[in-house]
């Protein structure tokens, strides 16, 4: 997708505004994106906010882990405890017994809960809700136009009675 302010860059900055109520979305290049005061909202912060995080899994790392290595990224967890990033997937299991503890301090749980969660999963597969009052009188319109497109008139009187008493 292009920048829709210079035409020229692809996009990549999408910006969201609500003005005096007016909504209004942009996709734009980095270059015009500063141009018009969009930057990273955390400028400095964020290499504060991975200390920060790094905080949350202490100094005191036990000597069996100084040396252990993710076989994937090459993480330590002394690397996950100073930046407050995990280094791929694969670091969850091999730093499992170390991560874990600080993750349920943070967030409260260890399992995911998101999206594709097993509660998603259930609100996806209950019934459909029951069809409403308007949709009852389209189906019946429906079915009255097939009634007299067939010339069965008996049918359609019988439809066209259903609607009126519907629609009072």
């Amino acid at each position: 997708m292009k920048c829709q302010k210079c035409g020229a860059n692809n996009a990549n900055t999408h910006v969201k505004t609500v003005i005096n109520g007016e909504f209004k979305e942009y996709d734009l290049c980095s270059e015009c994106a500063k141009k018009m005061g969009y930057t990273n909202i955390f400028g400095d912060m964020e290499s504060e906010f991975s200390n920060f995080l790094g905080s949350f899994f202490g100094n005191v790392l036990p000597a069996r882990t100084q040396a252990t290595r993710c076989e994937f990224c090459g993480s330590t967890y002394s690397d996950i405890a100073k930046s407050g990033h995990v280094g791929c997937a694969n670091c969850y299991d091999v730093f499992a017994d170390e991560l874990f503890p600080s993750i349920r301090r943070i967030h409260g749980n260890t399992t995911h809960c998101g999206k594709n969660s097993s509660l998603a999963r259930k609100a996806k597969e209950k019934k459909p809700a029951e069809e409403t009052k308007e949709d009852k009188i389209k189906n019946l319109k429906a079915e009255l136009d097939k009634a007299v497109s067939e010339q069965n008139f008996e049918l359609a009187a019988e439809l066209r009675d259903k609607i009126k008493e519907m629609e009072a």
